[in-house]
């Protein structure tokens, strides 16, 4: 094995036992065993237990902060933008279920970013342009925009931990919710929310 594979698969490895136990529940050793190799080549490769973690929560956030930034770059009406935020966290959640897993996880006291709640922080400054231009539209102070994005993203994210567990029901049925939630407010909610034809296609 070259040194190129055996730090993907050390990192491989590092990933699954993180999303089990979490960063003080894994060990070096650990690592180690469930790779097969001696505790020196782990060091060698990251340094120790921290540099491995450091390494799989970049990838995971690059993962994830791509998927949504796509999402917001394609533009289009605010209320598409939003389902199609919504689905792409979802689908990261589906396809990277122990990335999402270690994200939402206690980062230890030294990771100072890369952890989930500074991800959030990223998307919201994203969004809040958008909202700026829509509730300058609708003659709404622009000024709250900052406030209401870190409400929509973060409503986003916390439903997104919960489907991690529940799955039930499907993200593009989750999806639709979050926008009948978000674009018509519970004074307004539809009975029966979808999603719009395409971002139905999307979510597949």
């Amino acid at each position: 094995m070259t040194g190129v594979q055996r730090r993907a698969q050390l990192l491989d490895v590092s990933r699954r036992l993180f999303a089990e136990k979490g960063f003080e529940g894994t060990s070096v050793e650990e690592i180690a065993a469930r790779a097969d190799v001696s505790k020196p080549v782990v060091y060698e490769h990251f340094g120790g237990k921290e540099g491995v973690y450091a390494v799989v929560v970049d990838r995971e956030i690059q993962a994830l902060t791509g998927s949504l930034t796509d999402a917001l770059e394609e533009g289009g009406h605010p209320k598409v933008l939003v389902e199609r935020t919504a689905l792409a966290l979802l689908t990261y959640i589906e396809t990277s279920e122990d990335g999402f897993r270690i994200l939402v996880r206690d980062s230890p006291v030294a990771q100072a970013t890369g952890t989930f709640s500074s991800l959030i922080g990223d998307v919201a400054s994203q969004v809040e342009h958008l909202l700026a231009d829509q509730f300058r539209k609708q003659g709404q102070d622009p000024k709250t925009a900052p406030m209401y994005a870190q409400m929509l993203v973060g409503m986003v994210a916390l439903t997104g931990q919960w489907w991690l567990d529940a799955r039930k029901p499907g993200k593009a049925e989750v999806a639709a919710h979050l926008v009948n939630l978000a674009w018509n407010g519970l004074s307004g909610l539809e009975r029966r929310p979808a999603l719009t034809k395409a971002e139905i296609d999307r979510a597949g």
